[in-house]
């Protein structure tokens, strides 16, 4: 059984004086992967106690982090803010064993996807392969030990639409700019909080996302708001490391819906 998880040890700063960080001079963000956080489904192999992937305490509906093992209360939810957006349209290939494998990603004006039919939230290729439109959140995310980390959040199938309400909130949000007018502030000027909900229709139910407002950034925020701006920099120049290969392949992570 998976028990292991990152932990913030209490350490000693009278110890470590200015010896923090050393040794990390040359690791950048494109040396690491980028956690993926996720809600654990039925079918997910961390709920599942006969398989080598279990986590102890791993429910249906719980947020989990595959890096640190982290696992959050649902209902509750997790403060979150969203850096950078982008929209693909992943090429896959269900041949073979387990999950669909990733072979390509196109951009959403390539000119591969009008040669597609759709298959509903799908696009099917002439080739054999599929599209499947994807919204993927780079956001910083809170930590156990109350800190913010970064993190990748992906939506598609019925979670598009999620994806869509979450970017029109986004876009509403407006301050007074001190001049009688107002202004919307940056992406990564707000925190929200993602919490996950059951949902269904004609073909079953899931857990999927559900989004609220939690606060405007403020003066006290200058720290979150300077680490938020970092990511989203890094972010819109690609030079972020995911691992989104990994999570297609882990059961029940697709909602099949």
């Amino acid at each position: 059984m998976n028990k292991e998880v990152i932990k913030k040890g209490v350490g000693s700063v009278a110890l470590f004086g200015n010896d923090s960080d050393q040794g990390f001079e040359n690791v950048t963000q494109e040396d690491t992967s980028l956690p993926y956080v996720r809600i654990l489904g039925k079918l997910s192999a961390e709920v599942n106690e006969g398989d080598g992937k279990y986590i102890d305490g791993a429910k249906p509906g719980m947020i989990y982090n595959n890096i640190t093992n982290e696992l959050f209360d649902g209902k509750k939810g997790i403060k979150v803010v969203s850096c950078y957006y982008r929209r693909d349209f992943p090429e896959k290939s269900d041949k073979g064993d387990g999950m669909a494998a990733t072979v390509a990603t196109h951009q959403p004006h390539s000119p591969i996807i009008q040669t597609g039919k759709r298959e509903g939230s799908k696009i099917r290729l002439p080739n054999g392969n599929y599209l499947e439109e994807t919204a993927y959140y780079y956001v910083l995310m809170e930590t156990k030990s109350g800190g913010m980390t970064p993190a990748l959040i992906t939506m598609k199938s019925s979670q598009l639409s999620v994806s869509k309400k979450w970017l029109a909130m986004m876009k509403l949000i407006q301050i007074e700019d001190g001049k009688g007018g107002f202004r919307r502030p940056p992406m990564h000027g707000v925190v929200y909080n993602l919490a996950s909900a059951l949902q269904q229709n004609n073909l079953g139910s899931w857990y999927g996302w559900s989004v609220t407002q939690d606060r405007i950034m403020g003066q006290e925020d200058l720290a979150l708001y300077k680490e938020a701006k970092s990511l989203q920099e890094t972010a819109s120049k690609g030079n972020v490391q995911t691992k989104e290969n990994v999570k297609e392949k882990l059961t029940g992570v697709a909602t099949p819906f």
